[in-house]
């Protein structure tokens, strides 16, 4: 009796070969990764910079700000110091809501302007007396090289820190403003020269004491 050479299956056709389960795993993953290929977009560095938040250039905003919007906002709110300094003397927060501006809960920031004589500058400060004011009172123009405080951006009334991203681009808005008004002011300015001269002047200062008066000028002059 002979045996047979192959075996069919019931139905005469010779049985299917199974696909082992892990080939049908490895080919999903791959046709898996292959449409993530091709629906990512690879960027470069910089494209992907450029798309995101704008960082915050301190001397564009400098540049933008001090000339065409800083100095004449000052210019046009500037109150007359001894005007200032009394209604300080009298009610301080009235003073400060009618001529001031303020951020929260801070000190107010005012834009002043005056005439008076020059003092010699010394530690970067000049030294100017104005008539009209309470005995005692100090009145200072900063004269760099150093300048210091926020009062330009803070006495402009228009920039606020809801327009920045944080308190450092804030504070580095407030440093740009006082290093344009040095290129733009000090720069050209012989300080030393107007001792004993009467000058007028136009700035800003936040209030911490009435009686010492620190102004960041924007405007410098001798007085005809």
């Amino acid at each position: 009796m002979s045996t047979p050479a192959t075996t069919q299956a019931n139905d005469g056709r010779a049985p299917r070969r199974r696909i082992p389960a892990s080939w049908i795993a490895a080919a999903l993953a791959v046709l898996l990764l292959a449409a993530i290929g091709f629906s990512t977009q690879y960027r470069s560095t910089e494209s992907a910079a450029a798309s995101g938040p704008k960082r915050f250039d301190p001397a564009a905003f400098g540049a933008q700000n001090y000339e065409s919007k800083v100095v004449p906002a000052i210019e046009k709110k500037a109150v007359e110091l001894p005007v200032l300094v009394k209604a300080l003397a009298d009610d301080k927060d009235a003073a400060g809501a009618e001529f001031g501006t303020r951020q929260g809960t801070g000190p107010y920031s005012f834009a002043v302007k005056g005439t008076g004589e020059a003092g010699t500058v010394k530690s970067g400060l000049l030294p100017v007396t104005v008539p009209g004011l309470p005995e005692g009172t100090r009145v200072s123009l900063q004269t760099g090289p150093a300048i210091n405080g926020t009062a330009l951006r803070d006495a402009a009334g228009y920039i606020t820190f809801g327009q920045f991203l944080n308190q450092v681009e804030y504070a580095d808005a407030a440093t740009a403003l006082n290093n344009e008004m040095r290129q733009k002011l000090l720069a050209t300015l012989d300080a030393p020269s107007l001792a004993g001269k009467r000058i007028t002047f136009t700035g800003a200062f936040s209030l911490l004491s009435p009686s010492v008066v620190t102004i960041t000028p924007v405007a410098i002059e001798e007085a005809s």
